[in-house]
């Protein structure tokens, strides 16, 4: 039977343009419907502490009118939880956030925090909602996401999307690969994502075990091009081609 990668799309930065000039437009909540209508399987965004794109009525109004799931991306402090479990959105997924970053730069330090994040993830689960981490691809991150009480985890993608030569992009896909390996084998559910393209996608696509990809930035740039539903389409057909290719 052919399996099947979920397709979730980032659309934080469409806020970013509208944001630039302060403007109502370009409306989020569009891009969140054509996105659906396009097949999206979710719509993620990350309502940062410093409101840099993607604002509150944003989250508000795409949980409320757009018909796919919502999964809120939020650092870890008591402001966003509690917004969140006000929201309760279907997925709300822990990263970092640092105030200084373009995006985000590495994942969440679980192991480090274990005490904070595990009581983040009691809340967020008694709420209703299905908690995943963004990890890096590190075993040790993998184990004490587990630990944490967590169901899902996402595997940080950037390290290999920016990665230079073959050798080391062969490395960095060889620790993706063993991260979700692992997380299959502790019961997690896997996903991915961070710095995906049409041209990087497939190693990553063509990963068994993985259940999710996450994508946003180069989507958003395609539809500047081609239109929303059609940077759509592109990725997902990118990502069928991954699953059944030899």
């Amino acid at each position: 039977m052919r399996r099947k990668i979920l397709l979730g799309v980032n659309i934080d930065h469409v806020a970013t343009l509208r944001q630039v000039r302060g403007t109502n437009c370009p409306e989020p909540i569009v891009a969140a419907r054509l996105a659906a209508a396009a097949g999206a399987d979710s719509v993620t965004v990350h309502l940062r502490e410093d409101r840099r794109h993607i604002q509150r009525h944003d989250v508000e109004d795409i949980a409320q009118h757009v018909a796919i799931p919502l999964n809120l991306e939020i650092a870890v402090t008591a402001g966003m939880l509690g917004f969140a479990e006000q929201l309760k959105p279907e997925y709300c997924c822990l990263v970092p956030e640092k105030r200084q970053e373009l995006t985000t730069e590495g994942g969440l330090d679980v192991q480090s925090n274990i005490a904070g994040i595990s009581a983040a993830c009691q809340r967020l689960t008694a709420s209703g909602i299905q908690t995943s981490l963004f990890i890096d691809a590190d075993a040790d991150q993998v184990y004490a996401a587990k630990e944490s009480g967590a169901t899902c985890i996402e595997i940080h993608t950037g390290h290999y999307a920016d990665a230079s030569g073959t050798e080391v992009t062969t490395t960095e896909l060889g620790k993706i690969v063993s991260a979700v390996r692992l997380g299959r084998e502790l019961g997690l559910r896997v996903h991915a994502g961070h710095g995906l393209t049409l041209a990087n996608v497939a190693d990553i696509a063509s990963i068994d075990d993985i259940v999710e990809l996450n994508i946003g930035h180069s989507i958003i740039a395609r539809a500047v091009f081609v239109g929303m539903e059609k940077a759509v389409n592109e990725m997902k057909e990118a990502i069928a081609s991954a699953i059944t290719r030899p």
